[in-house]
């Protein structure tokens, strides 16, 4: 068979292969399974929903929309600015459009050229004024993109037609471009013209073939610079005085080559990891271990029953660049738990579920009910509110205390961990990477690190010192499936954690 069939088999192959071959690359990034980011809050005078889908490709489009949810606008513009460079080196604001149909809503596209931490500028104009939200994201490559089947076709039939006629033309070049007009060619020219079609038969398959090798190099250039998660590890073991330890160690050499930015705390607190028992998820823990040196974590494990456990780790990177890390740990030969739920500081853990996961009503224990008052149900990809109702013993809505300086904190997980996402009222974006972009927005230059005197000071001693018991997460689930939500909220001095169950089409 010669060259030139095989590198058309091997074209089209490579065409058809298409249709978004999406690897599963978001395996770590501001989370799990999604780098949607949703933001709720104000644009000044304004209450604004921003929700942001980065592309998964880099370069890319992200999908912006701007819904205003309290007063009326009259243009709305949106800005990405990398974090390093900031506005003043960002390209100029572009306008988003009125939504048909859709009263107070906004949308627009904005180019990301380059992978790394951005930052979206939303300046909404209308009739109480300017106001302006900053939203964090983060622009990684997660995904190949195909070729469509019929467009891969398509140009193998086109690329043969002007390999044809390249083969044509020179073999009648040859053959008949020095005979006068009407003369037939002879064997000599005949034979002239055999080799020069062959000769251009086989440039063009060397051209094809070289194409081919360029598109692999390239390929596999792209395919390396995709976002991989880090490799991390965890391990549970026993401490003095019996006490279970929880060691997690990052053990990704990128990690450890100091290519990265230092930590910075969120919600003051430097690593937010969360344990969950694999397959039956029944015990779940939100846990803040303490950094002992660049890559190692330790926290004391609570008293959950053995088994797998299933390890997310959030952290922040004072570029804004928020990841979360995966993990597995087997806990083993531990005394039977005392305790269903329980909590130590900001650290709070549930076994059971306690009440009916599976009904729109939690009971956390202590006369705490957590109900979920979203009904309709959920589509994957479509934007929704998880509504939740806290009531304390009386059954009036509750006033909730701040943890870690927020009304409260959802889980949401699919059952085969492919999703973990960690909200909070505000949405999805990281609070840390927000104030770190606004601070360096201000000229703030300083690189802090863990030392950075950002979340403790803003959430814990500056912020809300009470929130109603009606709670609200931005969110749009991105595949269908089970998937499982904690909603944790601090009342009565103590974390409480309800589990619910939800099928997602």
């Amino acid at each position: 068979m010669s060259a030139l069939p095989l590198v058309l088999r091997t074209f089209a192959r490579r065409a058809v292969v298409a249709v978004g071959v999406a690897l599963a690359a978001l395996a770590s990034s501001a989370h799990v399974g999604t780098n949607d980011a949703f933001f709720d809050g104000p644009a000044g005078p304004y209450a604004v929903r921003v929700s942001v889908r980065p592309p998964g490709v880099i370069p890319g489009q992200a999908q912006i929309t701007v819904r205003v949810l309290q007063g009326d606008a009259r243009r709305v513009q949106v800005q990405a600015a990398q974090w390093n460079v900031g506005t003043k080196g960002a390209p100029a604001p572009d306008d988003a459009a009125p939504v048909a149909g859709e009263r107070g809503l906004w949308a627009a596209q904005l180019w990301l050229m380059t992978s790394g931490s951005y930052m979206v500028n939303v300046a909404v104009d209308g009739a109480q004024g300017t106001g302006t939200a900053t939203v964090p994201i983060l622009a990684v490559a997660t995904a190949r993109l195909g070729m469509q089947r019929a467009m891969g076709w398509m140009l193998v039939v086109l690329g043969g037609v002007l390999v044809a006629g390249l083969v044509t033309l020179f073999g009648a070049a040859a053959r008949e471009g020095g005979l006068p007009p009407g003369e037939a060619p002879d064997r000599r020219h005949r034979l002239a013209g055999r080799i020069a079609a062959s000769g251009a038969a086989a440039v063009a398959a060397l051209f094809l073939l070289g194409g081919s090798r360029w598109w692999d190099a390239v390929d596999r250039e792209y395919a390396q610079g995709m976002y991989r998660p880090l490799a991390s590890r965890a391990d549970v073991r026993w401490g003095e005085g019996g006490q279970r330890i929880l060691r997690f160690v990052v053990t990704d050499t990128t990690w450890m080559g100091g290519r990265m930015t230092p930590l910075i705390p969120d919600h003051g607190k430097l690593m937010h990891l969360f344990a969950v028992r694999d397959s039956s998820l029944d015990a779940f823990a939100h846990l803040h271990p303490t950094r002992l040196d660049s890559a190692t974590f330790e926290t004391a494990f609570p008293p959950l029953p053995t088994g797998r456990y299933r390890i997310f780790a959030d952290v922040v990177h004072e570029s804004g660049f928020a990841r979360t890390l995966v993990a597995t740990a087997d806990v083993a030969n531990g005394p039977k738990p005392a305790t269903l739920t329980g909590a130590t500081g900001d650290d709070a853990w549930l076994i059971g579920p306690v009440g009916d996961a599976s009904a729109r009503r939690y009971a956390t224990g202590g006369g705490i009910t957590v109900a979920w008052d979203s009904t309709a149900p959920i589509t994957a990809g479509a934007e929704t509110t998880l509504r939740f109702t806290v009531r304390d013993t009386t059954g009036q809505v509750a006033q909730l205390e701040p943890y870690m300086g927020m009304a409260g904190h959802a889980m949401v997980m699919r059952d085969d961990g492919s999703v973990f996402v960690h909200l909070h009222p505000m949405g999805s974006i990281s609070v840390a990477a927000q104030e770190r972009m606004l601070r360096r927005e201000r000229g703030d230059t300083a690189q802090h690190g863990e030392r950075q005197p950002v979340d403790t000071s803003t959430h814990a001693s500056h912020g809300p010192t009470a929130f109603a018991g009606t709670l609200g997460f931005p969110f749009a689930f991105p595949k269908p499936g089970r998937y499982r939500v904690w909603v944790q909220v601090r009342h009565g001095g103590a974390v409480r954690t309800a589990a619910f169950d939800t099928t997602v089409r």
